[in-house]
């Protein structure tokens, strides 16, 4: 079946907010044998109008979001009524509940918000549970003079829209669609090496394999390695792609590389500190954003000017005199100086040029040295050169700082 999802809103065009719909709508059909064919956003107004207009001879499934509220551009259940010859009619149930809604929540009663309970003629409602822009699913052809596919009204925020679509939207489709032979996706989290190396190292032999589709996504210090396919061909692309790419796999959920840490430092009852110079503290804010990091992670410090280093690290001035703040001792002096300080069992340290000045022809800009502190070895530092903008030079050194520490712990 040929499934469409549109999103609405000025907003989204206007870049204020960012679109979280495709990747979720995409995994969420995925089980039922049914792939996004198109996407398309379109800013309020009658650009609605004329997409749907379009879409509706073309798709077969068709997901539409936003526009449910109840503010003047508002206005997709209004169109959607319109083109399929639908009365609106209030409900009464739902007005009542609105009602209830808003005076629990102390917020003032306007006409306007009436307009939610507004509901096409033979459309079946979507309960909003988490907001109230409530869903609706009008069926195939809901009209019999008008040509139309399986139109899914959907609210714009993802968690409203999520909840919904996993608890009122999926028993839908299954209801109206053939699950076909079993379809298998793996994902495999690769980092430390480049997208065109992944390729190199796995690609002809997998695309070898037939009836196995293969994908590719880079981002800063990831790849994602994405294999579709029936059950036994996506066994043998399992193989291929474990045996080549072996530890560098960090994950194959949608695990970030933090939230792998979190787990294996928990498992292993160890705990972690930073010494922070050029990411800026950015290790510490993607380490406190999983949830339970606070059984692992003791502290960090981002010392970012010399003194601070001094005064907080301990490292020793001469160091930074002789080798430069960017320099394997001063990283090495960093990581150790963390681990002292908070008796963590682990403490990682970055020091780096994030340019777009500061560097020299022995340290180019891009130069960032990595330091693992840790009991009874020595410090392991290593040198990396990641020349690019600032903020992606900091996500690049992160993932290595963050990959140098969980290969030390699955040894």
């Amino acid at each position: 079946m040929r499934v469409i999802l549109l999103n609405t809103g000025t907003e989204l065009l206007l870049g204020d907010v960012q679109d979280g719909h495709l990747s979720f709508i995409a995994r969420e059909i995925f089980s039922l044998g049914l792939r996004l064919d198109e996407q398309r956003t379109v800013p309020d107004g009658a650009a609605i109008r004329d997409a749907l207009v379009e879409l509706f001879s073309r798709a077969e499934i068709l997901f539409v979001t936003g526009g449910l509220g109840p503010t003047t551009d508002d206005i997709t259940r209004d169109i959607v009524a319109d083109l399929l010859g639908l009365e609106l009619r209030q409900n009464a149930e739902l007005l009542a509940s609105l009602q209830s809604r808003l005076k629990t929540r102390g917020i003032k009663w306007t006409s306007r918000i009436a307009r939610q309970a507004d509901v096409p003629a033979g459309a079946q409602i979507l309960p909003n549970e988490n907001g109230s822009a409530l869903g609706l699913y009008l069926r195939a052809n809901i009209n019999t003079r008008i040509s139309s596919p399986h139109l899914f009204l959907l609210p714009g925020p993802p968690r409203e829209l999520q909840p919904m679509f996993r608890k009122f939207v999926s028993p839908i489709l299954r209801s109206i669609v053939q699950v076909p032979e079993s379809i298998e996706r793996r994902l495999y989290k690769i980092a430390g090496i480049g997208e065109s190396i992944v390729e190199e190292m796995i690609g002809e032999k997998v695309l070898a394999i037939p009836g196995i589709e293969l994908g590719y996504c880079a981002r800063p210090g990831e790849v994602d390695v994405r294999i579709l396919g029936k059950p036994d061909a996506v066994a043998r692309g399992d193989l291929v792609i474990r045996g080549e790419l072996g530890l560098s796999i960090f994950s194959t959920s949608d695990e970030s590389l933090e939230e792998v840490l979190v787990k294996l430092l928990s498992e292993r009852k160890k705990t972690l500190a930073l010494a922070e110079s050029c990411t800026g503290g950015l290790l510490a804010h993607r380490l406190t954003n999983v949830p339970g990091a606070s059984a692992v992670f003791r502290a960090a410090c981002v010392a970012y000017a010399n003194a601070a280093k001094i005064d907080n690290l301990n490292v020793d001035p001469k160091l930074i005199e002789k080798h430069g703040a960017v320099s394997e001792p001063v990283a090495r002096a960093m990581a150790e100086g963390a681990r002292a300080r908070t008796r963590s069992t682990y403490a990682l340290a970055t020091t780096g040029i994030a340019g777009p000045t500061g560097g020299s022809e022995e340290k180019p800009v891009g130069t960032v040295y990595i330091a693992l502190a840790f009991a009874d070895q020595e410090t392991m530092v290593k040198r990396f050169f990641f020349p690019s903008d600032r903020e992606t030079f900091k996500q690049l050194t992160a993932q290595a700082a963050f990959d140098l520490l969980r290969r030390k712990l699955i040894r």
